[in-house]
């Protein structure tokens, strides 16, 4: 595996200040689609000028979190979708703990990144080291085996924004797909 088999996913409503940090976190041969949940086109313009592995949707109004990415995840051609928050940033070795996990784990559905603020908070005889499988996770990131959601489907288009993720972990543990959480 390696960045040519992952497809990042960004949907963002006028978050230009913060997606900037964002995609500057995310390695530079890792294809990226920003689903712009507006129509400016100066951002687009920007984004596609300043990053040759981007391409800028724009859907012309707010289609919320949900419709959003399901719009990006339509667009992957790659065995794997990062989802992730404009606001969010990923650290250097995320990507790298993706793939390892993957490997270890071939018929996941999602993989997500602790939150480091909540692991901070929390003793760490409170943590599980390493990748252990959980009910749900939260969106903020989420690492997708795109072959596992062929029967289920993305995000529920009814939601608009919060919830959304653990809606779609809900329906994925229906079908005895695996979650995991990592906490590398």
């Amino acid at each position: 595996m390696s960045n040519k088999d992952i497809t990042a996913v960004i949907t963002s409503f006028r978050s230009e200040n913060k997606i900037l940090n964002c995609i500057k976190s995310l390695s530079s041969d890792l294809k990226i689609i920003v689903i712009e949940n507006s129509n400016d086109q100066k951002l687009k313009d920007k984004l596609e000028k300043e990053y040759s592995n981007l391409e800028c949707v724009l859907s012309n109004k707010n289609l919320g979190y949900a419709k959003g990415n399901n719009l990006g995840l339509s667009l992957v051609k790659t065995d794997y979708a990062l989802i992730i928050n404009p606001d969010a940033t990923l650290h250097n070795h995320a990507i790298n703990n993706f793939f390892l996990s993957a490997k270890a784990n071939p018929d996941f559905a999602i993989i997500a990144p602790y939150v480091q603020e909540t692991k901070n908070e929390k003793s760490s005889k409170e943590i599980k080291e390493g990748i252990f499988e959980v009910n749900s996770v939260k969106g903020f990131a989420m690492f997708l085996n795109m072959k596992q959601f062929n029967k289920t489907g993305f995000f529920d288009d009814n939601f608009f924004i919060y919830f959304e993720e653990i809606d779609l972990c809900r329906r994925l543990k229906k079908e005895k797909k695996k979650i995991f959480l990592d906490t590398s």
